[in-house]
């Protein structure tokens, strides 16, 4: 078994599709419903209040923690707002069509008394370390909240939790962006690799202070850059926009068709993609936001709460939102496009034989798989057809190193050429995009008219400030789940490995990077939500305690 088919069997068995029910979706479900219940729409009552506390009315210096209200949203934030408002959007509607944007607004609902009921946790239970530190999460909670007898169910967390942070926090962030910094600039990824490891290093080595006061500044300007762009896109568009939101809401429930790139073709398959992607964009209930809002300066554990539950508002219902429709109202999900990929173990290229086509699950149909020799003749193959994303390749040419058409063979064994054997080259032709190309394509013709062929550059900016926001506040994460684990001294070699990660993670193919983030994604969850379901009486209780005193109880 190959390192790619490893991932892909790791995410299925985690996220029980396409072999089992998908149980982790229903649990995120059924759990996010609950708390919202539980707490008597929250989400909903408590907006004001929330944004009293944001904006500072209730700071107060002497409190202890590390951060103010508004540095420990934007920490949060920033680990939110990054790829998956990007890339994750336009994965969904690859896989799961329209509809796949229904239920990430599902999951951002829910997700916001999820994402309460957490970081009110994680602010009750923290722990001051004796240098003055905060340190708080789902492992905390776990211990301390439900007893000693559960610190086995605290200790898998926080495991959880640093491979995440090398994952979906990480690794995932590098490829996206470098991929962008490829597509649109022609960088080698290794070359975007060492320098955003660097720039990731410089930060994370000054602690969370450092982070915070960097995220602050950043996450405002490069959320207003995005949005303000995909706004205009969307009034260029205006007409379009009725016919999108029908598009949505009739294919939520009953998937569109076939078309273009997009690959799935079930309803489980669709509402499994929007509620995978809505958890990597929000993270709600995965349990990373409540380490990063427990370093807040404030006594109030429900104050944090109500600060936190407008993450998924601002990150979910307003910028995927926006970069969803975008996406659709410009129609590049259902076309090819020209694009040049180099030929290699990251290009996600198959050789299949002439006529073959794709499964609704997006699988290739294993007889159809190429094997054997490739004859190229100026630049053209013979008896091959070649598909990346779910999709062919229309007109497919080989170019060489110098940019000149290639004639020559290519041995292929089950779809994949042996590079070892293979001369450096690029593929050209019409293909269908997925991931950030697919969201900067739909952005340069969207901006067409005010930024003629670079609107692209929207994405590019927003791909590289997002990717590295994001894993400087998951290192964090990963930061605080080690000093639960094995104390403080071990916090340098986990930044070391962390900066080797993203590294790393340029240089990935997009199909292991995505699987082991969403495999890590789920296994991180899951003992987060036993924890949130146990601990909801705690929840009310300390919640109706605060508005006793400060505004009315939930009852």
């Amino acid at each position: 078994m190959n390192l790619t088919t490893f991932a892909q069997t790791l995410t299925d068995h985690v996220w029980g599709w396409p072999t089992d029910f998908p149980a982790m979706v229903a649990l995120l479900l059924v759990t996010g419903l609950f708390t919202t219940v539980s707490l008597r729409f929250i989400q909903l009552r408590r907006l004001k209040h929330s944004l009293d506390v944001i904006r500072g009315k209730y700071d107060d210096p002497s409190h202890k923690g590390d951060l103010s209200h508004f540095q420990a949203l934007t920490t949060a934030l920033s680990a939110t707002v990054g790829i998956g408002n990007i890339a994750g959007v336009a994965t969904a509607i690859h896989y799961g069509g329209p509809g796949a944007l229904f239920w990430m607004w599902v999951t951002a609902v829910f997700g916001m008394a999820l994402k309460f009921t957490e970081c009110t946790l994680s602010m009750k239970y923290r722990t001051i370390l004796p240098d003055g530190s905060a340190a708080g999460g789902p492992m905390y909670y776990i211990e301390k909240g439900l007893g000693r007898n559960w610190k086995p169910l605290a200790i898998f967390f926080a495991v959880c939790a640093v491979i995440s942070s090398f994952g979906s926090g990480n690794s995932i962030q590098s490829f996206t962006v470098a991929d962008q910094l490829r597509s649109d600039l022609g960088v080698p990824t290794w070359i975007s690799g060492i320098v955003l490891a660097s720039l990731v290093g410089a930060v994370i080595i000054g602690g969370i202070k450092r982070i915070g006061n960097v995220t602050s500044k950043l996450v405002p300007y490069m959320a207003a850059i995005y949005v303000t762009g995909g706004m205009l896109v969307l009034l260029m568009n205006l007409g379009a926009l009725p016919g999108v939101v029908r598009d949505i809401f009739a294919s939520a429930f009953k998937p569109a068709a076939q078309i273009g790139g997009f690959a799935g073709g079930s309803f489980i398959f669709m509402l499994t993609w929007g509620v995978k992607r809505g958890l990597f964009s929000n993270e709600s209930g995965q349990g990373s936001a409540p380490i990063a809002h427990a370093a807040a300066k404030t006594d109030e554990p429900v104050r944090e709460g109500v600060v936190a539950m407008m993450g998924p508002l601002i990150d979910t219902l307003i910028i995927c939102s926006i970069t969803g429709l975008v996406i659709l109202s410009t129609g590049v999900w259902t076309e090819r496009l020209p694009d040049e990929v180099p030929l290699n173990a990251q290009s996600d290229l198959s050789f299949v034989l002439p006529g073959a086509g794709v499964q609704t699950d997006g699988d290739l149909l294993e007889p159809d798989l190429f094997d054997g020799v490739v004859r190229i003749t100026n630049g053209v193959p013979r008896d091959v057809a070649i598909v990346r994303n779910h999709s062919l390749v229309e007109g497919p040419v080989f170019l060489s190193e110098d940019g000149e058409l290639f004639s020559g063979d290519l041995t292929v064994v089950e779809g994949e050429v042996l590079f070892d054997e293979a001369p450096a080259l690029t593929i050209a032709g019409n293909m269908a995009l997925n991931g950030s190309p697919m969201t900067a394509a739909a952005f340069q013709r969207g901006l067409e008219p005010i930024m003629g062929r670079y609107g692209y550059l929207i994405i590019t900016i927003g791909v590289l400030l997002f990717g590295l926001s994001t894993a400087i506040s998951w290192s964090y994460y990963g930061d605080r789940s080690i000093v639960y684990l094995f104390g403080p001294r071990y916090v340098t070699p986990y930044k070391i490995v962390f900066c080797v990660m993203h590294f790393l993670g340029a240089i990935f193919s997009l199909e292991i990077v995505w699987n082991f983030g969403d495999s890590a994604l789920g296994l991180m969850s899951l003992p987060n939500l036993i924890a949130l379901v146990l601990l909801a009486g705690m929840t009310r209780k300390i919640t109706n305690e605060y508005f006793n005193r400060n505004h009315r109880p939930l009852r």
